[in-house]
């Protein structure tokens, strides 16, 4: 009797089968839960750069312009930017709108002292960080994500590199044709009454009796999202943070600007060759205390003052 009780049914014996072939069928690559001491150094062991990788960027604080001068002599005006406790808030992974296989890194930059709503709160403290005043979104390649909560310092950028910086355009208000589109402009002699700066015809004829959308015509100039490209960096300031950049850059005085590294001067195009590898994927903040506080680019080529021989 309590044999017949033990003996196990056939059902449950078939049911087990049936799940150990669809585990074997589902993880059968699984070879072995415990790594071994070989995988865990390629696991622990720092990524390296390539020719394909695409680093993170940072957001910065348009300080204003002034100049430097190079080891020739030469004057360049510069922009000066200003990274304040740049931080990686978020990772985010396998997103629709993000184009595969890159990674958008979410980041943030001066700790603000306005008030935030309770979600967004709780987003900077399952970060880690401290409640941040801008938050921008980097797409990157997945060999160059850092840590949440990792700091981006100004030495993440080397002198005499190239970076594209984005930022809103100073606003201008409301303009003519002429500010906004560089018109002509109707005669300014004879024959033309209170409409010298006027547009002029902006339609056809009956057909097709409108007016043609994105025609150029009087509107809001500025405000609006510009990107100046391949800006190179003159000088990196490693106790200040600040990075001085060759040209003019968007935005106004103490406007947040996006910087990044050139992505029309790929790979090596971008750094100068003797920064090959730049620090990837970030540098670390206790090398930076080891450096000098300011880095120069230099110009090279031959001293532009010496008189040409005729």
């Amino acid at each position: 009797m309590l044999s017949s009780k033990l003996k196990p049914n056939t059902f449950i014996l078939n049911l087990i089968k049936l799940n150990k072939s669809a585990f074997n069928r589902n993880f059968s690559s699984i070879r072995d839960t415990n790594p071994s001491h070989e995988s865990t150094e390629t696991l622990t062991k720092e990524p390296k750069w390539t020719n394909n990788s695409i680093r993170i960027g940072a957001i910065a604080r348009k300080k204003g312009m002034s100049a430097l001068w190079d080891e020739w002599g030469v004057r360049h005006p510069v922009t000066i930017l200003q990274l304040e406790q740049v931080q990686v808030v978020q990772i985010k992974e396998n997103q629709k709108r993000i184009r595969p296989p890159l990674v958008a890194v979410q980041v943030g930059c001066s700790e603000g002292k306005n008030r935030f709503k309770k979600p967004l709160l709780g987003h900077f403290e399952n970060a880690g960080v401290n409640p941040k005043a801008k938050l921008l979104e980097f797409h990157i390649t997945p060999d160059a994500v850092v840590p949440v909560g990792t700091e981006i310092k100004a030495a993440h950028f080397v002198p005499g590199q190239y970076v594209d910086v984005t930022a809103p355009s100073i606003g201008k208000g409301f303009a003519g044709v002429m500010k906004r589109w560089n018109f002509k402009g109707l005669p300014a002699s004879h024959g033309t009454s209170l409409a010298h700066r006027s547009a002029g015809s902006t339609g056809q004829n009956q057909d097709p009796g409108r007016v043609f959308k994105g025609k150029k015509m009087a509107g809001r100039l500025g405000g609006q999202s510009a990107t100046v490209l391949n800006l190179k960096v003159l000088k990196i300031d490693n106790y200040l943070n600040l990075i001085y950049i060759k040209g003019s850059v968007p935005g106004f005085d103490n406007q947040f600007v996006r910087i990044r590294d050139a992505i029309k001067k790929h790979g090596k195009k971008c750094f100068p060759s003797d920064c090959i590898p730049p620090p990837f994927p970030t540098i670390n903040p206790e090398i930076v205390k080891t450096m000098p506080r300011e880095l120069m680019a230099k110009t090279g080529g031959v001293d532009p003052f010496i008189p040409k021989e005729v």
